[in-house]
């Protein structure tokens, strides 16, 4: 009885001895409960919020909620139009972005539409439109930053109105980077105003909402 107590204290110092030999990286972390070592994946900034589900109020069949969004015309006027202005009669493809500025909006999602804009005209698409829930002057020194023309048509969503009616806003107030209640990224296809495409991503991921999802589906 006595050996085998002194031969698993051995095993049990032993093992012990094994585990805190190791430097531990700051990329692995020890579970209160266990010794088991677990690699913490490096990520990137995320838009991603604590909600998993992913909804909106609005969905396929659904006619588009009326809301006025907001842009500077080329001469720098500021001017306004209506949702029902953008779809009524029309095959309209209004996707979202996060902010203006940010990277995969900036480096990807926009600018993918703008050389996608020509072949989604040419099948039938009568206005392309960018949704962003920052100002007008913002959303018109991103345009003029990008050497955007009028490829696609930027609006701003300022307050949030049009985005909260689809049911598309995400609140990123405990995000360090103080961007407050945006929309999600999204893009979609109207026809006469009644949805007929909807690709919404988790926050900001850039997984289905780009220019080649719309063609596939034109």
């Amino acid at each position: 009885m006595a050996a085998s107590l002194t031969i698993s204290r051995f095993l049990s110092s032993t093992a012990t001895a094994k585990l805190s030999s190791k430097p531990l990286s700051s990329n692995l972390s020890i579970s209160p409960l266990s010794f088991n070592l677990q690699r913490r994946p490096s990520k990137p900034i995320s838009f991603s919020t604590k909600a998993t589900p992913i909804y909106a109020a609005i969905s396929v069949g659904d006619k588009l909620p009326e809301a006025t969004l907001s842009y500077f015309d080329s001469d720098g006027e500021l001017q306004t139009t209506t949702i029902s202005s953008l779809t009524a009669g029309k095959k309209a493809v209004l996707f979202a972005v996060p902010g203006a500025f940010t990277p995969t909006c900036s480096q990807k999602h926009l600018p993918g539409f703008v050389e996608k804009s020509g072949e989604l005209k040419a099948k039938g698409v009568d206005a392309i439109a960018c949704i962003s829930v920052n100002d007008a002057f913002v959303m018109k020194a991103w345009k003029e930053n990008l050497g955007i023309n009028d490829e696609v048509l930027l609006l701003s969503d300022g307050n949030g109105e049009f985005t909260k009616k689809i049911g598309c806003e995400m609140d990123l107030s405990d995000k360090p980077i103080g961007l407050g209640v945006r929309s999600r990224r999204y893009a979609l296809l109207a026809e006469d105003g009644v949805v007929k495409l909807l690709n919404l991503e988790e926050g900001g991921a850039f997984t289905f909402s780009g220019a080649e999802d719309i063609l596939k589906v034109l």
